[in-house]
């Protein structure tokens, strides 16, 4: 996949611990479209690479802006575009793809984030608003000073569409969330992107009331309800060269690969953003990441190599 080359034309301090970057192209031609949702892969140095939703406006295809939140506990991303990226540095990006998409034929679309989870959903609102649609947008922070886009919320054209709740405990946010679907429209659709305890309690509750299908989600991190589980060793074979490895109980299909010289394409390691899903052509898939929909995982027919085993001894790849 070809790299886009970008300036980083300004950075801003959006709330406690979150910068945003807007992203300048190089060169004559435009940046690639994309629709709200959309996220990039962005190269942030020393060979790491994460993933980071577009929160600007999808029609200047000048610029892409992007929110970091610096994590306590960082892979190295988030520690590498807080300290080292700066205002005229040169990054590298991929093309935006969308693993949240907005489904624009809802009668009535409910919005709800949680702390960074802001990113893609304030681009869903502001695509929402220009096209006139019914929505509303419920955020969720720890405190005024965690409210990333605050300003941009609460004064911009939807402002008054938005409801911001700060500093609230686990029991009255999960009142507030009750109260907020409890009764919804007719042909409904929620839409939840935050952290994990955020987004199981959202879901469980939105469920209750809406069908699975209008329900989406996007997480920035590991499932762990899913991810978790008693590990064992199997087999993988590779198709298109019969060769044969061995997955050991601490070791991921990914691992197993590199440790060989094979080659797969990967990003995320946490069995979110989806770069490294390969089909299956036999076996059972012991699927452990927060990418594939429940639909996708019933079929057995896709793997994330990063996170997911096997039940079976063995899987054939398409690799």
């Amino acid at each position: 996949m070809s790299l886009i080359n970008v300036k980083v034309s300004k950075v801003t301090h959006e709330a406690e611990g979150v910068r945003s970057f807007l992203l300048r192209k190089t060169g004559l031609f435009k940046l690639p479209a994309y629709e709200p949702g959309a996220h990039i892969d962005v190269h942030c140095g020393e060979g790491i690479i994460r993933q980071y939703s577009l929160c600007g406006d999808p029609s200047d295809r000048n610029h892409y802006l992007i929110a970091v939140k610096q994590v306590e506990c960082s892979r190295g991303g988030s520690d590498l575009m807080h300290l080292s990226v700066q205002q005229g540095d040169r990054l590298e990006i991929g093309s935006p793809r969308n693993n949240f998409p907005l489904d624009l034929n809802a009668s009535h679309t409910v919005l709800l984030a949680g702390g960074i989870g802001i990113t893609p959903i304030i681009a869903m609102a502001d695509h929402l608003q220009t096209l006139g649609r019914s929505f509303e947008l419920h955020y969720f922070s720890r405190g005024q000073e965690h409210t990333a886009f605050r300003k941009r919320l609460l004064s911009g054209s939807f402002a008054a569409r938005v409801s911001i709740f700060e500093g609230l405990d686990v029991i009255e946010t999960k009142q507030k969330l009750s109260a907020i679907l409890e009764s919804p429209k007719r042909q409904t659709q929620v839409y939840i992107c935050g952290p994990g305890p955020f987004m199981e309690t959202t879901e469980n509750l939105a469920l209750d009331k809406i069908p699975a299908s209008d329900v989406k989600l996007e997480r920035f991190g590991t499932n762990l309800a899913v991810a978790s589980g008693p590990t064992a060793p199997f087999r993988v074979e590779l198709a298109r060269t019969g060769t044969t490895l061995d997955v050991g109980a601490e070791e991921t299909i990914l691992d197993v690969l590199e440790a060989h010289g094979i080659d797969a394409a990967f990003s995320c390691e946490q069995g979110v953003c989806g770069t490294c899903v390969t089909r299956v052509l036999e076996g059972e898939p012991d699927h452990r990441d927060s990418f594939l929909s429940p639909k996708q995982r019933r079929a057995n027919q896709r793997i994330c190599l990063c996170v997911s085993r096997s039940k079976s001894p063995k899987l054939v790849l398409e690799l």
